[in-house]
């Protein structure tokens, strides 16, 4: 089975990334990281390379999507609804873009922002207790 994730996101400035997702809290993998791109710890085996546009073209032969596009949503389960809104709130701080309101269901709770690149990422919550 898989042991590991990688998500691939071309972006347009390295330092701006580093800075925004830094900002977050997300830490980056020096060993990993170069002129053009890093590797962000996202959480236990799951990676996020930051690959600057002509970095990311060298690996496929399609164009890439432009910020008007969605092609993925990135998801991550947080340990708590105020982990959601402390996250979310940040990103809005520092330039990310809010989607949409929060989303309170009781059980589940969910934000979420786009990134300066244009990544969507969904944040949320759910009751363990709730899930079978």
């Amino acid at each position: 089975m898989i042991n590991a994730i990688f998500l691939n996101l071309p972006i347009a400035n390295l330092k701006r990334s580093v800075d925004f997702f830094s900002g977050l809290g997300f830490k980056f993998n020096e060993q990993f990281t170069s002129e053009d791109s890093t590797c962000m710890l996202v959480g236990d085996n799951i990676y996020a390379m930051l690959l600057e546009h002509k970095r990311f073209e060298s690996f496929i032969d399609k164009k890439i999507a432009d910020k008007d596009t969605v092609e993925v949503l990135i998801s991550l389960s947080c340990e708590s609804a105020d982990e959601v809104r402390e996250l979310s709130k940040k990103a809005f701080e520092l330039g990310g873009r809010q989607l949409n309101d929060e989303d309170d269901k009781g059980f589940m709770f969910s934000w979420g922002f786009e990134d300066l690149d244009g990544h969507i990422w969904d944040l949320f919550w759910m009751d363990p207790a709730h899930v079978q």
